[in-house]
């Protein structure tokens, strides 16, 4: 019996998914997974633009205990807030009260988010100086960058894309996305992070990772990562890049 099974039945892991945009990440990640564990999807709906005051209504906990009683329905074994720019807006101290409320809501089921995401699959990876691709504007990037420096990793070159919503992210071309990400890498660093989940990315990460030669940790990868970590440790996955293929991360 693989660590994310239950008996005989597939776990499930419940993801708080905001607005639409890249959400078909996740049933691509499934397939990947197959026997796995199943990946349910609820949505948290609000402004989708990429400014403070919007983001930390977006993550607000009467938003998130609304999208967790959905998710109860699907009975997850753990529930991840799939969301970076709309947890590492309320500051790391901010962001575990978000996620310890967001368990709460769910009945005392283990909880996270894609900003601890990073944090963890970083660690796992013994990464320590990484450059950031954002698709943010710069003063919500930064806050990315904080909320890493807390978590040990040091963002040595970071550059924004400044786009406005998440929208215009989930339109984004497959060739626009591989441009935006690998004409931002530094060779100095040991991984590219690109931190929003609003960008279509699983089915790029594999290329991504042979064209750069390192790690690349994208926001719906760690994402899903961090659920099947909640859970068990994942096992090897292909096509889902580096973090999928270390086996005990």
């Amino acid at each position: 019996m693989t660590p994310t099974q239950q008996g005989n039945r597939t776990v499930t892991i419940g993801f708080l998914y905001p607005d639409h945009a890249a959400e078909d990440d996740y049933p691509y990640a499934e397939k990947l997974l197959g026997d796995t564990a199943k990946l349910a999807v609820e949505h948290v709906y609000g402004t989708d633009l990429h400014a403070v005051a919007e983001l930390l209504d977006l993550g607000s906990p009467s938003r998130l205990a609304e999208g967790a009683r959905r998710l109860l329905t699907h009975d997850p074994a753990a529930l991840v807030w799939a969301c970076t720019s709309g947890s590492f807006v309320y500051g790391w101290d901010g962001a575990r009260e978000q996620i310890d409320a967001l368990s709460t809501a769910a009945n005392g089921l283990p909880a996270s988010s894609t900003s601890f995401a990073f944090v963890h699959a970083a660690e796992a990876l013994g990464l320590r100086r990484v450059a950031v691709a954002a698709s943010y504007p710069r003063d919500v990037a930064t806050l990315f960058a904080d909320f890493l420096a807390h978590g040990g990793v040091d963002v040595v070159a970071m550059s924004t894309a400044d786009i406005a919503t998440a929208a215009e992210v989930g339109r984004l071309r497959p060739d626009d996305v591989v441009e935006l990400i690998v004409s931002r890498d530094r060779p100095d660093t040991d991984a590219l992070l690109v931190p929003d989940t609003a960008m279509r990315t699983l089915a790029l990460i594999d290329p991504l990772e042979q064209r750069l030669g390192k790690p690349v940790l994208t926001a719906n990868q760690v994402t899903v990562w961090e659920g099947l970590r909640l859970v068990g440790v994942p096992p090897p996955v292909p096509g889902l890049g580096t973090l999928f293929r270390r086996k005990g991360t």
